[in-house]
């Protein structure tokens, strides 16, 4: 099974690339099932029911979100009505949505599991940790009811990802950092079998700051003065940004992780491979 994860997707530029791509890389890469974090894609905050379709008529087909999650206020009824969006995991119970969803695919089932971390984020929060490994009692890779376990965790500190990629090891296919918009290079199998990155980046303008404009700089951090208005997003060529994840479909294990990076301002690299192997009408 072959999953391609893409990372937060800002604004109108990370729309248009995962418009342009996904379609294209379904086709090519023979792609099982593609899942996106989408809750920067109205307008770099939060994610609505028309950027929501976008994202499905695009080739998505499970959106994610974490912190940004309830900015659209439309989201609040419209993630009722709509499984394939998924909220983080360990919100309190009484908020709409799930946070969990089971994609079916001619092979098997993709579970995808959202959580949000609590360590400079929402001390809120339930402990993503333990509610994660209940959830898990249900569900087992490899069996005939589930072939492949995504976990996107929504998270500041990169310890308290590695810590949680450790503590699934074995137990999830693969456990996807989110939420800091910067894609790291520690994409790897950790010992039992689970793919681990500790932030696949952003689908924005990377000549921004985290997808907004540069303008921020000014208030934030030379005048130290807040804005009165949220920053507004980059409209420059975006950068997809995410990777792909090869399973074992006898053990839902990871066989093969590749950092994906095509288009803007970081692009070169599928497979370790030039990006100027991609060609798209």
């Amino acid at each position: 099974m072959k999953i391609l994860f893409c990372g937060d997707v800002v604004a109108r530029p990370g729309r248009a690339v995962i418009k342009k791509y996904i379609p294209y890389l379904r086709k090519q890469w023979s792609l099982d099932c593609v899942i996106v974090n989408g809750e920067n894609s109205q307008h770099g905050f939060g994610l609505s029911e028309k950027t929501a379709n976008e994202l499905f008529d695009s080739g998505v087909d499970v959106i994610t979100t974490g912190n940004h999650v309830w900015d659209c206020k439309d989201l609040l009824s419209y993630i009722e009505q709509e499984p394939r969006i998924i909220r983080p995991l360990n919100f309190i119970e009484s908020v709409p949505g799930r946070g969990f969803f089971i994609n079916k695919t001619q092979i098997g089932n993709v579970l995808v599991i959202n959580a949000m971390g609590q360590v400079f984020m929402n001390p809120q929060l339930d402990n993503a940790f333990p509610i994660i490994r209940q959830l898990l009692n249900s569900y087992k890779i490899g069996s005939n009811q589930i072939k492949a376990i995504i976990v996107d965790f929504h998270a500041e500190a990169t310890a308290e990802k590695i810590a949680l990629a450790y503590y699934l090891d074995g137990l999830v296919t693969a456990v996807i950092g989110t939420h800091t918009h910067v894609p790291t290079a520690d994409e790897r199998i950790l010992p039992n079998g689970t793919a681990f990155i500790s932030d696949v980046g952003m689908c924005g303008d990377y000549a921004s700051i985290i997808g907004f404009s540069l303008s921020t700089i000014g208030h934030r951090y030379l005048k130290k003065i807040p804005m009165i208005e949220k920053p507004g997003p980059s409209t420059g060529p975006a950068t997809l940004c995410g990777v792909i994840i090869e399973t074992n479909d006898e053990t839902g294990a990871c066989s093969k992780i590749s950092a994906v990076r095509l288009d803007g301002a970081i692009n070169g690299t599928i497979n370790g491979t030039g990006s100027n192997q991609i060609y798209v009408q």
